[in-house]
């Protein structure tokens, strides 16, 4: 009569993906913030992740509407959670579990973009003189 009820993995995965709360470092490796669950497990144990502004522990629990900040490089990505996943998925249904609140990019201007030493073809190696003047140029004195 009494029927004695056990969740199955199974099961487990049909609620995590109906919306209720997952860990942050699975949440992030899901939708494809970072490449392992091991650099997103690493990235809340140092600090580079923060859930509603407080810094998170790979144990952190984000449920939808959670503001996810993930420090990457040199770039910071801000996410809103729209819905929990626990599995990688493909990165279409990825980009439906996240709303993307990041900054742009900050282009980085490159210190030799603005000069180029060009040579005539034809001309051979720059001589001692030559190479001092491209140094020069170039800023390395």
């Amino acid at each position: 009569m009494g029927q004695k009820t056990e969740m199955t993995a199974g099961m487990a995965a049909m609620l995590t993906d109906s919306g209720m709360a997952e860990r942050v470092d699975k949440w992030l490796w899901a939708v494809r913030v970072y490449k392992t669950r091991t650099r997103a497990g690493d990235a809340c144990a140092t600090g580079r992740v923060l859930v509603n502004g407080v810094v998170a522990k790979p144990a952190t629990k984000v449920d939808v509407g959670d503001v996810v900040t993930a420090h990457r490089r040199d770039r910071t990505v801000v996410y809103v959670v729209v819905e929990t996943i626990g599995k990688r998925v493909s990165a279409r249904r990825a980009a439906e579990c996240v709303e993307d609140r990041s900054p742009p990019p900050v282009a980085r201007a490159r210190p030799d973009a603005a000069v180029f030493a060009r040579r005539d073809q034809g001309t051979g190696r720059p001589t001692k003189r030559d190479r001092r003047e491209i140094d020069r140029l170039r800023g390395r004195d």
